[in-house]
């Protein structure tokens, strides 16, 4: 499984150069996130690595805190496309 940003991206972005919107930025980090969770399936003694991933999930966290502040539709869509929230 190999980590494609750019089909991330592309899936999520509202206009042409859109890389840096909450919806973006919150796909992106989904993506790491799960490709992240099948490395330390395999190395789980990787304890740096992992403080990078919980740092992930924090900065996932704001991001959708913010979202639902700001555009709550948005917030529903992301979280039903990415399976966040069950």
């Amino acid at each position: 499984m190999a980590f494609e940003k750019a089909a991330t991206v592309g899936k999520y972005k509202t206009h042409e150069t859109d890389t840096g919107s909450p919806r973006v930025q919150i796909a992106v980090l989904t993506d790491r996130i799960r490709f992240l969770d099948g490395h330390f399936k395999a190395h789980p003694k990787d304890h740096h690595g992992r403080r990078g991933l919980l740092k992930m999930i924090g900065k996932r966290k704001r991001l959708l805190n913010y979202l639902k502040r700001s555009d709550v539709e948005g917030y529903r869509q992301v979280i039903g496309d990415l399976g966040l929230r069950h």
